[in-house]
This record gives C-alpha cells, structure tokens and sequence, in this order.
C-alpha cells in the first residue's frame, strides 16, 4: 500500500485524502455533530458565530451539524444506489455476453431505449408517478443508472468471452455461473472498478439535482441539495451559506474523479 501511495500522483492523493475526511464525518456523525439532526436551536437565519459556526437554516437548525449529517444521508444513498445499479448492470451485461443471440439482441435494445430518454427527465417523470419516497429514488435512479454499466459490462465481457480458456470452460461443461464469475468478471475488474467511481458521482448528483428540485430526499432528513434549495435566499444578501453544501458536493465529486483518473491510468498499463 505505501509502494502504490508513493507512486500516486498528487491529485489522487487529493482525492484519496477528501474521501477518508467524507467517510470519517459520515460514519461519525453523531459525534461531530454540535446539535441534532432535526433539532431547532435558534432563530432563522442567524449569522455565523460562536454558538453557530455556520449560522442557522430556515427554520432554525445548525447548518454545520446539517451538513454532517447531510454527507451520511447523501453519500450513503448514493452508495446503496450505485451497489444496486452495478449488481444489475453487470448481471445482465455478463448474461447477455455469455448467452448473445436473442437474449442479448433484446437486452440491448431495451437498454438503448431507455438510454435515449434523458436521465433526469426521466427520473423525474418516474418519480412523479411512484412516490417520492427514499426506496423509489434508490430504484429508479439504480435502475436509470444499470444501463449505462450494462453497457461496459457487455463490452468488456465481449472481449474476453471470446478467450480460448472461456472455450475451454465451455467444453468442460462450467455453467454459466462459473463462467461469469470466475472466467470473465476477473478479468474485466479494472475497467468496472473505475466506471464504479465515475457511476458514483453520477448517481451522487443525480440525488442532490432530485433534492433541490424537491423530488428527492424529503425534509426534515439531512440532504445537501435540499439544503441548498431551502436557502438560496441567502444569496441575495451576499451570505455564502448555501453554498456550503454546494461546495461539499462539488468538492467531493472532484476528489472521486481525480482518484478514478489514476485508476484508469494505472488499469491502462500507460507510463509517463
């Protein structure tokens, strides 16, 4: 670990250093954080101080403990989602690779129509007919989002399926469990590990735009985008308060792409 620390560049040393702060204030939140999650402790609006450090919302509650709250809440629903968008992307990529013919001629094309809607057109029409609770979110941005690792997952699988030990297999009689598991997915982990960081921070704005618009995380939980919605008043009045949260996002979705740009570097056997 500390041969390959020495070898990273800055930017992903950047990166790795910004996520272990993000995990570290999610998992600990409850410690961090000076006040309650819901807890109204002041008057609206209060500006920065001693007994706010970063003054209060719209209803009186600290925004610092809000936004330690909001990177648990938001950064593990992005999580949740992405593990459920990539179990099924790359299932039914792997599938359609191993089986092709009819089954990959129709996986593909129900793929390519839903591609072809936008996503958070989509997302949002589909949120508007099932509810905006959390779970719904979860599945209709993992599912949008299953597509895309669909794609790569069959690319890749492609390549490899192909391979003269998968035709061995084959001849043996392996089933098709043990040729997605132990002949292909080995073999075509650098390039999903890396699409895993880039899915993340798609999914990870996708819940903060779904927030701001009201469609995503619902009050009184904890949700940077919300948060962002329900003070951009401040602005007008030259307080930077809201873009705190915007800035934690912003910031955090940097740090997972300069990470994710040195895996790939690494997985392409490139060397400057």
């Amino acid at each position: 670990m500390w041969r390959l620390l020495r070898t990273a560049p800055p930017t992903a040393i950047f990166g790795m250093l910004v996520i272990v702060i993000y995990a570290i204030v999610a998992i600990f939140a409850d410690g961090l954080a000076p006040f309650g999650e819901t807890e109204v402790v002041g008057f609206e609006y209060e500006p920065w101080g001693d007994d706010f450090l970063l003054g209060t919302d719209n209803l009186g509650r600290d925004m610092l403990s809000r936004i330690i709250y909001g990177a648990r809440n938001t950064i593990g629903i992005a999580l949740a989602t992405t593990f459920i968008a990539f179990s099924v992307g790359v299932f039914f990529g792997m599938l359609a690779a191993i089986l092709g013919r009819w089954v990959d001629q129709i996986l593909s094309r129900l793929v390519d129509v839903m591609m072809a809607i936008p996503a958070l057109l989509f997302s949002l029409l589909l949120l508007t007919v099932f509810g905006t609770s959390i779970l719904t979110m979860v599945l209709v941005i993992a599912a949008i989002e299953s597509t895309r690792v669909f794609r790569l997952a069959r690319a890749t699988a492609m390549n490899v399926v192909v391979m003269d030990f998968v035709e061995a297999a084959k001849l043996r009689g392996e089933g098709l469990m043990w040729l997605a598991s132990r002949e292909i997915l080995p073999n075509i982990v650098p390039p999903l590990v890396a699409e895993f960081g880039l899915r993340f921070c798609f999914v990870f704005l996708a819940i903060s735009a779904l927030s701001f618009l009201g469609l995503g995380i619902q009050p009184p939980t904890a949700d940077w985008g919300s948060m962002v919605r329900d003070n951009a008043g401040l602005i007008t009045f030259g307080d930077i308060t809201p873009l705190l949260p915007a800035g934690s996002i912003a910031l955090l979705t940097v740090a997972v792409n300069f990470l994710v740009d040195w895996m790939l570097h690494r997985s392409s056997g490139l060397r400057t």
